[in-house]
């Protein structure tokens, strides 16, 4: 994405009154309200209350929150282990869904990761979500022929 475009795309969030910056610790209770809307079925190891410990241990800079006033609107968990980059938590209050406040989420974690010398990105979708499916694919994300394998240690 060209500086331009994210230029923009921030300049949006910016319009609807809304500053997308690093997560800090007072922002704890607004992700975990937000992350407990957007997402109500999610396994305990991915809530607030581990993910957010975990990840402002390592990479910090890498999670990012929209804020409406006092208020977190959205976030986006971003990481890189020096060979690809991944999307994590990217969730917006639904309040806040469809003004452009997540495609901004996406591209200011795309450029944190950019800047580290990243050059691909992955995210998982859970199959049965169409509209986030297709949400990235209107990012220009596509649909990889892999199957994601996984175990809980």
């Amino acid at each position: 994405m060209g500086a331009d475009r994210l230029a923009l795309t921030l300049e949006k969030s910016k319009q609807l009154g809304m500053d997308i910056r690093i997560y800090q610790d007072g922002d704890f209770n607004g992700i975990d309200a937000l992350w407990n809307e957007a997402f109500p079925n999610d396994p305990p190891w991915n809530h607030a209350q581990k993910a957010v410990p975990e990840k402002t241990a390592f990479q910090p800079d890498l999670l990012f929150v929209a804020v409406d006033g006092a208020e977190i609107a959205g976030s986006i968990m971003a990481g890189y282990d020096g060979h690809r980059g991944w999307l994590y938590a990217v969730a917006v209050h639904s309040k806040h869904q469809r003004t452009g406040l997540g495609t901004a989420l996406v591209r200011k974690a795309e450029e944190a990761l950019r800047a580290l010398g990243c050059g691909k990105i992955n995210l998982q979708v859970r199959g049965t979500n169409e509209a986030v499916v297709k949400f990235y694919q209107h990012l220009g994300y596509v649909i990889e022929d892999r199957l994601s394998l996984g175990r809980r240690l």
